[in-house]
């Protein structure tokens, strides 16, 4: 076979003939978790943050360590996944590692 016929036969693929098969499908789940963990680091940074200031007045405040910017910042920090997370024990697989270290 020669190259011109190989490389027509992948030219003439379309893009969900080459995307959209089983074997591509843990490659869309890792892309998808980074783009959905990355949407929700950013949105979370832009829309609450203490330190994002958008206009100029906010940035023209300068830093400020009044009570309330105490406050903010403390609630921005301790968010409600912070809070659950403190509740649960620190492993990947608890049932697994009880069935593992169950005595025989």
């Amino acid at each position: 076979r020669d190259s011109r016929t190989s490389h027509h036969t992948m030219a003439s693929k379309t893009w969900s003939q080459i995307w959209v098969r089983p074997e591509v499908y843990p490659i869309w789940a890792a892309v998808g978790g980074a783009l959905c963990i990355t949407t929700f680091f950013v949105t979370r940074q832009i829309s609450t943050s203490p330190g994002f200031r958008p206009f100029k007045e906010g940035r023209m405040e300068g830093v400020h360590e009044g009570k309330a910017r105490v406050k903010e910042g403390t609630q921005w920090r301790e968010h409600s996944i912070r809070k659950f997370m403190r509740t649960q024990k620190p492993q990947i697989f608890p049932g697994l590692n009880a069935a593992m270290t169950k005595a025989s």
